[in-house]
């Protein structure tokens, strides 16, 4: 049973900075997906980043609201995925969860719809005010 284990949530003034965690253990393929999703109440949940890998070669999407502030990436042993979020304001709070997919399918969409991911965590509470 794959179980992911999410962290770095908490509360912050608009500005600051904050690093999502999301350790995924047991993980060793050439191609996989992972994003982070958010969530707010009333709200369908919605992609924020994804860092994909076929076969060895990456490559990275944000939604336009996070560009250049939020930076997606795992660690050199690729059992923990980060969120860097920088610059945070009010309309990112949420509830952020990272997904895992087994395999590649970013390049056909697939990676904006977290039903798509096979594995999806508990969720992490994330306040700005």
């Amino acid at each position: 049973h794959v179980q992911l284990v999410e962290s770095g949530g908490g509360s912050v003034q608009a500005g600051e900075s904050l690093r999502l965690s999301c350790v995924d253990s047991g993980y060793s393929y050439s191609s996989y997906s992972w994003g982070w999703f958010r969530q707010t109440s009333g709200v369908e949940r919605e992609p924020v980043a994804f860092f994909y890998s076929d076969n060895g070669q990456t490559d990275t999407w944000y939604r336009d609201s996070v560009k250049g502030l939020f930076t997606i990436a795992p660690d050199n042993s690729k059992t923990t995925l980060f969120l860097q979020m920088n610059s945070l304001n009010s309309e990112d709070s949420a509830v952020y969860y990272c997904a895992t997919g087994r395999r590649q399918f970013c390049a056909s969409g697939g990676c904006c719809r977290w039903q798509t991911y096979d594995y999806v965590g508990q969720g992490t509470q994330v306040t700005v005010s």
